[in-house]
Formats: C-alpha cells, structure tokens, sequence
C-alpha cells in the first residue's frame, strides 16, 4: 500500500511540472510574440524614414494664404474651404494607389481627434479621381476604391475628390503624399512633400495652433 501514495504524489509532480512548462512556454511565446511586434515596428519606422522626403519643403505658399476650392466629397456634397475659417486646416493630398499615404493616414487620424478640439480639422484631398474620368468605368472604380478606403480607416474628416484640380494651386502635386498647414488667419505654416514621421507631422499641426 506504500507505493500507491508515492505513485500518486509521484503524478501531482508530474502535473505541476507540465503545467509550469506550459506557462513558460505561453510566456516565452507571448514575448516572442512582443519581440516580432516591437521588430516590426522598429523596420517600420526605418522604412518610413527612408521613404521620407526630407524635412520641411521650401513650399512658395509658406507664408501666403492658401489657394481657396470647392470640391466634392464621397456624398456629392460641397465642401469649401472657406467653410474652415477660423480653424487650422491639414490640407492633405492622396491617393489610394499611393503607399506612403496609406502609412501616415492612422497617424493623421489619431492627431485629428487629439487636436480637434483644439479648433484642428484635416481635408482629406483625393488625387486619382477627377472630373475628366466622372461617369466612366474608370470614375466608378476609383469612386469604389476611395470610399472602401475610407471605410476601412475609418477616416473621420471629409475625403473630397477631383485633387488634380488643385495642382497648379497647389505647386503642382508632382509627389504624393502632399500636405498644407494652415492657421487659424488661412495661411500656410508649413508643408511637406513626401511621407515624414508622425512627430514632425504633430509639430507642424502644433505650429499651425501657434503653441
């Protein structure tokens, strides 16, 4: 009869080891896990620095009003700028096909509820679909791409359409993403041409407000 307990305490410490070895193992693979995140994360921002465009661009509408429009947005309805008077504008031109905009569109997002508040709003300005293309197949496909985009960044400031229209306005539009600060008195602080960090993108709104 004395075996029987040694074989029972025998399979306790069996159990409890099993089931330390399956938390450490759990352990070891949510900090792998982590480990990869943080990694990704870190090869993210190397790649976003290497696709930047610089620092702030010599921009011939830093220091002068912005160009005024009326465009569209994804419901038909027309928006002004003239509408923002008083508030400080991200006039931020984009593209579904183009990738850096994709990258820095969570970060304009994020800034925009942090700052809106503060009198800060963001127009999100399309660059593939324009008027010359309305009604075609091609408009349809665009229209389509644009409003799923939208959707599924679940972007909360108006997304207008027909950028092309703004680019001699705007000098020229040549890259993309393209983006205009502007103040509270309509003119432009501060533009960047290219994608740039989140930090220098919160600066710039940061200048915008005057802090």
């Amino acid at each position: 009869m004395s075996g029987f307990p040694l074989r029972r305490n025998a399979l306790v410490l069996l159990s409890v080891l099993v089931l330390l070895a399956v938390f450490v193992w759990a352990g070891w693979f949510r900090w792998r896990a982590e480990s990869a995140r943080r990694t990704a994360a870190a090869e993210s921002e190397a790649a976003l620095a290497a696709l930047s465009a610089g620092p702030i661009v010599e921009s011939p509408l830093v220091g002068k009003a912005a160009p005024g429009f009326t465009l569209e947005d994804l419901k038909g309805k027309k928006v002004s700028l003239a509408g923002y008077k008083g508030k400080v504008v991200l006039i931020n031109f984009w593209a579904t096909w183009c990738g850096p905009c994709k990258l820095e569109t969570p970060w304009i997002i994020e800034l925009r509820n942090k700052y809106g508040a503060q009198g800060f709003e963001v127009l999100g300005v399309d660059s593939e679909a324009n008027d010359a293309k309305q009604g075609s197949e091609q408009w349809k496909k665009d229209l389509a791409a644009i409003e799923k985009f939208a959707v599924q960044m679940k972007v909360p400031y108006p997304v207008l359409l027909n950028g092309d229209s703004l680019a001699k306005a705007y000098g020229g539009l040549e890259d993309l993403p393209a983006s205009f600060y502007v103040d509270r008195k309509g003119v432009v602080v501060a533009a960047q041409v290219g994608i740039d960090s989140k930090e220098s993108i919160e600066a710039n709104i940061r200048k915008a407000l005057g802090e």
